[in-house]
């Protein structure tokens, strides 16, 4: 017989489940506490705000990109930085992809997403950590003498991730019309965009 999940698995499991499908905005603590079937009451002894729930869903619930750098800035191993970049960019465009439609309601509500980006500078955290991570992780690189001494890691970092977004976005635009945008295979797009970059700085 499965061992019954904790009260706060099951508040993130409902909350990934809401943030789905119907977006940051909309969704609440009230419905994801009625989802998860607690009390609000009981969700706010786990979680501080949504917010908080929020950026649990993104580190335990999706593809996060920052345990991958964690590993590729303390040893790369064998992998080449090309090979590197492109499992970032792979991770990423992952991240992103999942990530659109959950936030996405937000820019329609100027106050919610006032609200959320205060909530997000409270707990630490927002959109800028994964370039900053990428950015540690070539600063690094630089270091081991395998870029460029000049390289610009912030710059990289920044276009690697934006080609990652953008990828993500066009793809979420088009999809069900037929059209070509976003429709060649990701793997291929995460080595091109690595290999691009990476002539910039290798």
């Amino acid at each position: 017989m499965p061992t019954p999940k904790s009260t706060p698995a099951r508040i993130l499991d409902a909350a990934h489940e809401l943030l789905r499908t119907t977006g940051l905005a909309r969704t609440t603590t009230k419905e994801i506490a009625r989802a998860a079937g607690c009390s609000e009451a009981a969700l706010y002894k786990h979680f501080a705000n949504k917010e908080e729930i929020f950026v649990r869903v993104l580190k335990e619930r999706l593809p996060g990109v920052g345990p991958l750098l964690e590993e590729l800035t303390a040893d790369p191993g064998e992998r080449t930085v090309e090979e590197c970049l492109t499992a970032v960019a792979r991770r990423a465009m992952d991240l992103y992809a999942q990530t659109l439609p959950i936030a996405g309601s937000l820019f329609a509500e100027p106050a919610l997403l006032r609200r959320h980006r205060e909530g997000l500078a409270e707990l630490g955290t927002g959109p800028h950590e994964p370039r900053d991570q990428l950015a540690r992780y070539l600063r690094r690189e630089r270091d081991r003498g395998r870029i460029r001494p000049d390289a610009d890691p912030e710059a990289a970092a920044a276009l690697l991730l934006g080609a990652c977004f953008q990828r993500a976005f066009f793809t979420a635009f088009s999809e069900g019309t037929g059209t070509e945008t976003g429709t060649e295979p990701t793997g291929d797009f995460a080595a091109e965009v690595a290999r691009t970059v990476l002539r910039g700085i290798a």
